[in-house]
């Protein structure tokens, strides 16, 4: 089945490093972009940084998006670093995750094969040949997909188009220096455009014409040149900003001979720039190059301050850099957080290598995010679970980019295990399994001395790795890690390793076994502080008590774990305690076992983790077909495939789950025959994230209206849609009887099925029901 995820058009755009907004002229440009993409399935803008590669590409994807069906996809590849990690990126960046039954690119390219929509690569130019590999599988494989690249070079890939994205136009020195004249050039336009946002009032007919046309033709013409010099209004007259710009060109002829004219000019605009900041500027610029991807006002005070700068100067500095256009400040649930250009990311990186400080300055920024971590670890098991995942995810590039550097470094190396050890919570409530054995992988390569902290690391791939059903990798790291932990008498280890032994007996059938290990782990937390393996053990025995048929003794232990995490504010533990209880009363409490599975759904709201989300939706597809809900049914177990396939698992990889998946959807089968359930199934797995959690709920319909209960969902058949017809029409069942020539008590059974299946509890709502138009064949599906 093909990996699904339905992210809205030109979802991830808002994080790139441009204004779309703000687009200025390019009116020849975005022709030739669109005329290119009508006959070409590959063009790539190439261009030198800062001439608007990406903001033309912004630009005609947006006016653009509704001529494909599918809409417009942009991957953003400019905070990517490591070569290593583009598949993971990609897949990220597209809303997918894992699939283990093939590499991440395949699962990709299998993803876009059926999919009408124009993808946009973004800063291509440090990441040629997996860009160049990647397209080629793209355009070999998926029909309907066409790709706008931005690159400072070609590509290389068959059947590419290219289109040099030039400076904007400037005035020849002969053009007469006239605001009606200087109207027609765009970076005239874009010159005056940004001066008004730094002078607000400026216009071309109150400011020296000649002055901004000599201006934009020092400049080139090129959009990022000009909007750094239009900055400096604030401080200085046009005339000074020529004048210090005239006397910086100077020093060009020192500079390589053979780099492009435009190039040379950029690089000697940054370097006025940092010329004309204050020198706790200038190193504030230089350390925060660190920095992947955006940063916090307490992430740059702690890196930035060593020598030569006073942390109560940062926040000083840090005002002044954006105010100067070298920071750029963003802003989002109240969260403020700042970023750089990729150029000037760059430009201050050199900076800081030329300073001899970019190896001190990289273990700040790893001490920063180790203590971030850290810090996570121990409130993780708390009333903040959601606030740490969002501080984590808007961290991500960052803590990538930290792990990275410690593996580089083989003094670092335990650092490293034990960082990307502890990032496997977060990294595991996100569904990034893939990424999270990757990581451990790598660390557990770098650090082979036994230690506490390769123990701990060992157990949790082990763990992963039968998410993903590779159990023979699970059950080498488990020996290894059984070993180290008895040879190092680390007993909170032991009890982990029994635990994931007990997850392995389970998933290959072996329930008693399973019981056993997972009670001995339980009983090994109990003497300790070991809140979290306590609780994920109490979930697992629990659960397996109550499907060997102990439901008393399995409920009482879902009931405890349930109170403990209640009482911490605990929301991520008490989700699987919820779902171990209702999985327990599918068989017995029908109405407890719904119940559960929506309020551990509900706490999705909180924190989004995907596996636990995957489960709700099984568990809930499950009760439908027990409810004979049929269509209802099928399309939530569509909607939990799809999930599954996101977190790269599958029911089948715990057996318990997976006999009970298998029992399911032949009865559904059975009910509905194949076509209508696939058509149901796929409706489910076409459902975006949280349509999937609104139509599990029953919070929404399709025009956003509360319901009192989901009756649009039922699966009924002609003779019943028939009968509640007569039912809204007031007739009785003696009168419906009548009317269709069969007995009372006959039509008496299918208004009692009708009620069942709608969910309702009177004639009254049926009545309603059939009346409002809700009398569908198929569900109404919640819009994205």
């Amino acid at each position: 089945m093909t990996p699904v995820a339905r992210p809205s058009v030109l979802e991830g755009v808002e994080t790139l490093p441009v204004d779309v907004t703000s687009f200025v002229g390019r009116r020849q440009q975005v022709t030739d972009v669109k005329r290119l993409l009508a006959t070409s399935r590959l063009l790539t803008l190439t261009g030198p940084g800062g001439v608007g590669k990406t903001r033309l590409a912004l630009h005609v994807a947006a006016a653009m998006r509704r001529s494909f069906r599918d809409g417009v996809r942009s991957i953003e590849l400019a905070e990517l670093r490591d070569s290593s990690l583009f598949a993971h990126t990609v897949a990220a960046q597209l809303g997918l995750h894992d699939q283990p039954s093939c590499t991440t690119i395949d699962m990709v390219i299998e993803y876009l094969s059926s999919r009408e929509v124009l993808l946009i690569l973004d800063n291509c130019e440090h990441l040629i040949d997996d860009c160049a590999l990647f397209i080629d599988g793209v355009i070999r494989a998926c029909p309907q997909v066409q790709i706008l690249a931005t690159s400072r070079q070609s590509l290389g890939v068959y059947g590419e188009t290219t289109l040099v994205v030039p400076p904007l136009p400037v005035p020849s020195p002969e053009a007469v220096p006239s605001p009606d004249a200087l109207t027609q050039y765009d970076s005239v336009k874009l010159f005056v455009d940004r001066a008004g946002a730094v002078l607000p009032g400026f216009n071309l007919r109150s400011q020296d014409c000649a002055a901004i046309a000599r201006l934009c033709r020092a400049l080139d013409g090129i959009p990022l040149a000009i909007e750094l010099a239009t900055v400096w209004l604030r401080a200085l007259s046009l005339g000074q900003i020529e004048e210090r710009l005239s006397e910086r060109y100077r020093l060009l002829t020192v500079g390589p001979r053979n780099a492009p004219t435009r190039q040379r000019t950029l690089q000697a605009l940054i370097d006025w720039s940092y010329d004309l900041c204050a020198q706790p500027e200038q190193q504030l610029w230089a350390r925060a190059s660190a920095f992947s991807g955006s940063f916090d006002l307490d992430g740059i005070e702690y890196v930035g301050a060593r020598e030569g700068i006073a942390s109560e100067e940062i926040r000083n500095s840090v005002l002044s850099l954006v105010d100067k256009s070298i920071l750029i400040r963003d802003e989002r649930d109240g969260c403020v957080r700042y970023r750089m250009l990729e150029t000037i990311r760059e430009y201050g990186e050199a900076r800081l290598v030329a300073a001899g400080e970019d190896v001190a300055i990289r273990c700040r920024h790893r001490d920063w995010y180790v203590r971030m971590v850290e810090q996570f670890q121990a409130e993780w098991m708390g009333p903040d679970q959601d606030s740490w995942i969002l501080r984590l995810r808007r961290e991500h590039a960052n803590l990538r980019e930290a792990l990275g550097f410690c593996l580089t470094r083989p003094a670092d190396a335990v650092v490293a295990l034990r960082m990307a050890d502890k990032l496997g919570t977060y990294l595991g409530v996100q569904g990034f399994n893939s990424l999270t054995r990757h990581w451990l992988d790598q660390a557990l390569a770098a650090s082979s001395e036994p230690s506490p902290e390769r123990t701990s690391a060992l157990r949790r791939n082990a763990w992963v790795a039968l998410l993903q059903g590779d159990v023979d990798a699970a059950q080498a790291q488990l020996a290894e890690a059984a070993e180290l932990a008895r040879r190092l008498g680390l007993t909170k280890e032991s009890a982990y390793v029994t635990l994931v032994e007990g997850v392995k007996a389970a998933s290959t059938g072996d329930i008693e076994k399973a019981a056993l290990l997972t009670a001995d782990a339980l009983s090994g937390f109990s003497s300790g502080d070991e809140l979290s393996g306590k609780l994920l053990a109490m979930s697992l025995h629990g659960f397996l008590l109550g499907h060997k048929g102990q439901r008393e003794r399995g409920l009482a232990l879902l009931e405890e774990a349930l109170a403990l995490t209640v009482r911490r504010g605990e929301v991520i533990w008490r989700s699987w305690a919820l779902l171990s209880l209702s999985f327990v009363e599918l068989d017995h409490d029908l109405a407890n076992a719904e119940a559960a599975a929506r309020e551990a759904l509900n706490l999705r709201r909180r924190v989004s983790a995907k596996f636990l989300m995957a489960f709700a939706f099984e568990i809930l597809a499950w009760v439908s077909e027990r409810q004979a809900r049929h269509v209802r049914a099928a399309t939530l177990s569509g909607a939990a495939a799809a999930m599954w396939r996101t977190v790269g698992t599958s029911p089948d990889y715990f057996h318990p789950v997976g006999v009970v998946h298998h029992q399911h959807i032949g009865m559904v089968r059975a009910a509905m025959g194949d076509d209508r359930y696939h058509t149901a199934f796929q409706r489910g797995c076409d459902l975006s994230e949280q349509a999937a959690v609104d139509y599990a709920l029953g919070t929404v319909t399709s025009t956003g209206e509360q319901r009192q209960a989901s009756g649009e969902d039922a699966d009924l058949t002609p003779r019943e849609r028939q009968i509640a017809k007569l039912v809204s029409e007031g007739l009785t069942n003696k009168e419906i009887a009548t009317r269709l020539v069969i007995a009372p008590r006959t039509a008496e059974g299918h208004v009692q099925r009708i009620l069942t299946k709608l969910g309702f509890s009177s004639r009254a709502q049926i009545a309603a029901w059939y009346v409002s138009g809700q009398n569908v064949r198929e569900p109404s599906i919640p819009s994205n």
